[in-house]
């Protein structure tokens, strides 16, 4: 069945299948009597319930950002089966992203090219939707900067975004590894991630002064960092004391795929996503794991479409997985496969 609806899905351009699909779902899990086929949290949500953080998960497997960015969509998601979601990247000030089309699929490959450059409705709109946000459904902030604003302004944003949304997600990811925002990625380099880690690190410990509990903080890296760079991230993390790492975002890299290349070339630049990045997720996770000086936590993404993706994720070192484009490809089975 899930094929077939899929078929038709991708009929429609990929963005608007996106948003067609989670307010299909949205209304549908409102009639009890549909609501029936949809839900999956009974049977799963709570199965391998744990400890990761200081924060018990219903179960291992979340969903990574981008995929609700504006936090509309948690009870869907939720109701799936998920026992965490990461909303954003959120900034601090609402932007349409790049112009459209910007996100691409690349079926053969069972994959995908985004370039949707952080569009979101601003840091204000989602707080007042995280206000309601679903019980018992682990969401993680995803923040990061405009791209009006310059990179030596960028702690700015990413302290705005931290504080706003503090009261009201679980956990924070610094995202300064997607390749959609000009000049972002320069963010990774020594100094610049040491100096914003440290500021979110202080902005913490002035809000468990204030009664609040110390959230923690995860740092998303690209795929594409070098043995040097890694080494980098591994000494900075040592240092500033982030709780641990989510690996990885996606790739800039366009090798071994299917897709002809007259139709990689026709999309141009973005993002790559999905099955064909597995490897290389997989090689930085286990880099990390294998390096790192200190126990720290590790989110593995990139690359999952099936449950044997997710437990090579497992045997290198993941506490914790997250989907994106596997889920686009495989839907509900994808939840069930790695839960079971």
């Amino acid at each position: 069945m899930f094929n077939f609806i899929r078929s038709i899905l991708f009929l429609l351009s990929a963005e608007k299948a996106h948003y067609f699909t989670l307010n299909s779902l949205k209304f549908l899990i409102k009639i009890p009597v549909l609501n029936w086929f949809i839900i999956n949290n009974k049977a799963y949500r709570k199965q391998n319930q744990m400890n990761v953080m200081g924060i018990t998960f219903p179960n291992k497997l979340g969903l990574a950002a981008g995929f609700d960015k504006n936090a509309q969509y948690l009870d869907v998601f939720k109701a799936l089966g998920f026992g965490h979601i990461e909303i954003g990247t959120v900034t601090p000030l609402g932007q349409e992203g790049n112009p459209k089309p910007r996100l691409f699929r690349l079926v053969e490959d069972q994959a995908v090219i985004n370039r949707m450059g952080f569009n979101n409705d601003g840091v204000d709109a989602i707080v007042e939707r995280l206000k309601n946000r679903p019980k018992d459904l682990i969401i993680g902030g995803n923040i990061g900067k405009n791209k009006v604003t310059p990179n030596e302004d960028a702690a700015s944003d990413y302290q705005i975004c931290f504080t706003k949304l503090y009261p009201y997600v679980d956990y924070f990811t610094v995202n300064v590894s997607s390749p959609n925002t000009p000049g972002l990625r320069e963010l990774q380099d020594k100094k610049p991630l040491t100096d914003l880690l440290n500021s979110l690190i202080e902005l913490r410990e002035e809000k468990v002064k204030s009664g609040l509990k110390a959230l923690p903080i995860l740092l998303k890296i690209a795929p594409d960092l070098n043995e040097h760079q890694l080494n980098d991230i591994i000494s900075i993390i040592d240092e500033t004391q982030i709780d641990g790492i989510v690996a990885t975002n996606t790739t800039i890299e366009r090798k071994g795929l299917k897709t002809s290349e007259a139709t990689i070339q026709s999309i141009g630049m973005g993002g790559l996503s999905g099955k064909p990045v597995l490897e290389a997720s997989t090689a930085i996770l286990t880099y990390l794991k294998n390096n790192l000086k200190q126990e720290k936590v590790l989110i593995g993404v990139g690359g999952i479409c099936s449950g044997k993706d997710a437990d090579l994720k497992f045997k290198n070192g993941a506490q914790l997985v997250q989907v994106y484009s596997g889920f686009i490809y495989r839907g509900p089975a994808l939840i069930k496969e790695i839960l079971n």
